[in-house]
């Protein structure tokens, strides 16, 4: 009987193509500086599980992926690409909190829809982009389950809804009364109240600041870290 215990091979964490995978996000370093690219996808998941069958992105991956970036002495500047249905609330205000908060050159770009509360999500970044055939849904807030039916419900609702308006009001150029007139709109969708917006309308509007592609998003950002590298060496 063999005294040889078979090799134990360290299981490899974090490596890029982890990161990738798991959290949807990847990290390059370029002449440029060093950019965290993040993505945003399917439905932003609250405190309640999506369905197994559904592409969801999961706030407690990126609230502290997010605290590590503004932290990260090597991270330059970071890219957050969406394609979402919206989702949980509380969830994607407090992504879109995060990244209005950080110092980190931020840039978003709109990919596909940025809807319901992705909006938020979008006017996040210092500098905006949405893609020519991007859409965006713009609808009053909305509950599933059970409800109480009592005036202080609607109250709720309405307080819920000024916060999401405010928001987006403060991190773009567009008036609290014409996204309120948007999100309350009749006649631009079927059985419901709400506006559905693209790329080079949302820039009219000034939700966002320019249609654009990747490329374009990457120029900006590229721009900003520059700028950033320039001041740090002129202090």
């Amino acid at each position: 009987m063999s005294d040889t215990k078979p090799e134990v091979i360290p299981e490899e964490r974090d490596t890029p193509q982890q990161q990738l995978v798991e959290m949807g996000s990847s990290v390059v370093k370029n002449r440029h500086g060093t950019i965290h690219c993040l993505t945003i996808i399917g439905q932003i998941e609250g405190h309640t599980m999506a369905p197994q069958n559904t592409k969801s992105t999961k706030y407690e991956h990126v609230l502290p992926l997010l605290a590590a970036i503004e932290e990260s002495e090597e991270v330059d500047g970071l890219l957050l690409l969406l394609n979402t249905m919206g989702g949980d609330i509380e969830a994607g205000l407090g992504i879109a909190e995060m990244i209005a908060g950080m110092t980190k050159p931020t840039v978003t770009l709109v990919l596909g829809g940025g809807h319901s509360i992705g909006i938020p999500l979008a006017v996040s970044g210092q500098r905006t982009f949405m893609a020519p055939s991007a859409s965006m849904t713009i609808h009053p807030v909305r509950m599933s389950g059970t409800m109480i039916a009592a005036p202080q419900t609607y109250h709720y609702f309405d307080r819920i809804q000024e916060r999401i308006i405010r928001f987006v009001a403060n991190n773009s150029h567009i008036k609290p009364e014409k996204f309120r007139e948007l999100m309350l709109k009749s006649g631009d969708m079927s059985n419901d109240v709400g506006s559905v917006i693209y790329g080079e309308e949302a820039v009219a509007l000034g939700l966002m600041d320019q249609v654009g592609t990747l490329h374009d998003a990457l120029e900006a950002l590229y721009g900003m870290i520059g700028k950033n590298k320039t001041q740090k060496e002129d202090a």
